[in-house]
């Protein structure tokens, strides 16, 4: 066989093994065959939902009393922080889930002022709900089980979407100076910079101590 020719079929048999070995996809089909529901967009309201219902709401039984977890922080700030709080990341933000009980001292629009027992004072929002608090005060959710950061981020806001439409309305509505409140919520604190004056919970679950009625819609 003639040099030339030899080269010629060599080269054809390159291409052939080369085209044989590459095959092109349309991009939305990648991305709809990835993650752990291959072609199923994730449902972070159904998620959501079923994590406020089936996880959170139990676990606020073993929520943090505020009359321990005040003095601690006080007192030994990173036993405090070791013992009580969450996080997805690293880093010096923190997350508590936390209860407490006390007399309503005030209300405005953004939040709901509360003397606990104590004589701390704490605030209940009312109308700035966000963040990751109700999503990482638990420690029951794993970064693992999400495919990306976006589906992580929207569960966030699917729950405070919770608080707002199913927390707040009577919360708002009933709260008065005066009224005696247990309340079970969600904090955020910072490990390098603490500041305990006024703390804000993200409110979960809110109760008039004497039966009046203050409570979260199921």
């Amino acid at each position: 066989m003639p040099k030339n020719l030899k080269y010629t079929v060599f080269l054809v048999l390159i291409a052939v093994v080369a085209y044989n070995s590459f095959y092109f996809k349309k991009l939305d089909d990648v991305k709809a065959n990835t993650g752990s529901n291959a072609g199923e967009k994730f449902d972070a309201a159904a998620y959501a939902q079923n994590f406020w219902t089936a996880k959170l709401l139990p676990a606020s039984a073993h929520a943090t009393e505020l009359s321990t977890l005040i003095p601690l922080l006080k007192t030994d700030e990173a036993k405090a922080f070791a013992t009580y709080s969450h996080a997805l990341g690293i880093g010096n933000i923190r997350y508590f889930l936390v209860k407490g009980d006390g007399k309503i001292t005030a209300v405005s629009d953004n939040d709901v002022t509360v003397s606990l027992p104590s004589g701390e004072v704490v605030k209940l929002a009312t109308e700035y709900i966000f963040g990751n608090a109700a999503r990482d005060a638990s420690g029951l959710i794993k970064i693992t089980e999400f495919d990306n950061t976006m589906d992580l981020n929207n569960v966030s806001a699917e729950l405070n979407k919770i608080i707002r439409n199913s927390v707040l309305p009577t919360l708002k509505s009933s709260a008065k100076p005066g009224n005696t409140i247990t309340f079970i919520g969600a904090i955020e604190l910072n490990k390098a910079h603490l500041h305990l004056e006024n703390l804000e919970v993200i409110p979960i679950s809110v109760h008039e101590a004497a039966g009046m009625g203050v409570r979260e819609k199921e």
